[in-house]
């Protein structure tokens, strides 16, 4: 039997072998409270490692209401103060107090747009960017498109938003298949649009847009 090849940034814990094969680039188009969760996680890992965070994922669940942008629009002092005594997330005031703000603007964008989905999906022009990249130095840490949804998502008042986050954000979500050419899932992820992203110059290993960084 031949050898599952998967990601370089993959290691051994079964937790982030499942999160590669069953999550990172499966596309999330019709559930705006997935990627309200996504926003959130990826605020969260700003400055921490992404299996840091998906160990304490489901403590995020718990703690932030399943992730209702409804409920958490409505969190107050008291409930800031409960989340930094939860010792299941990360403890970081400017993080929660984004989380919050950003499920007031997330519920802004939708009550004007009817679905967040379609709004971040217009930024790739609504179908999943097929890349092929044959090693992980060649992923860049942040694209123009990366760009300009980081810019509107600032403008609308959003926090913890910049290129870098909205980047990994996008492959999470499958707006992009960044999985590299010798992985088995990019083939898997069905690469019926081939067209590369536009990179913007930056060092691909400078940057937290995969999961291992």
């Amino acid at each position: 039997m031949s050898e599952i090849i998967r990601c370089g940034w993959v290691n051994t814990d079964p937790l982030y072998i499942r999160y590669h094969d069953e999550e990172w680039g499966v596309p999330i188009r019709s559930n705006d409270n997935a990627l309200f969760e996504r926003i959130c996680l990826e605020g969260a890992q700003a400055g921490l490692s992404w299996i840091t965070i998906l160990r304490k994922r489901e403590n995020y669940r718990a703690a932030f209401d399943g992730f209702d942008p409804a409920i958490v629009a409505r969190y107050d002092d008291a409930k800031v103060v409960h989340l930094l005594q939860n010792p299941g997330i990360v403890r970081n005031r400017l993080k929660i107090n984004a989380a919050i703000n950003n499920a007031q603007k997330f519920l802004a964008v939708q009550e004007e747009l009817g679905s967040f989905s379609d709004y971040l999906w217009s930024f790739i022009g609504g179908k999943t960017q097929h890349n092929h990249w044959r090693s992980l130095a060649e992923v860049p840490a942040e694209t123009a498109e990366s760009h300009a949804m980081s810019k509107d998502l600032q403008k609308r008042g959003f926090k913890f938003v910049g290129a870098t986050i909205c980047y990994a954000m996008m492959q999470a979500v499958g707006m992009v298949n960044d999985h590299t050419l010798d992985c088995f899932r990019h083939a898997g992820l069905g690469a019926d649009v081939t067209h590369e992203v536009n990179p913007t110059p930056s060092s691909p290993l400078s940057h937290s847009s995969h999961p291992e960084m």
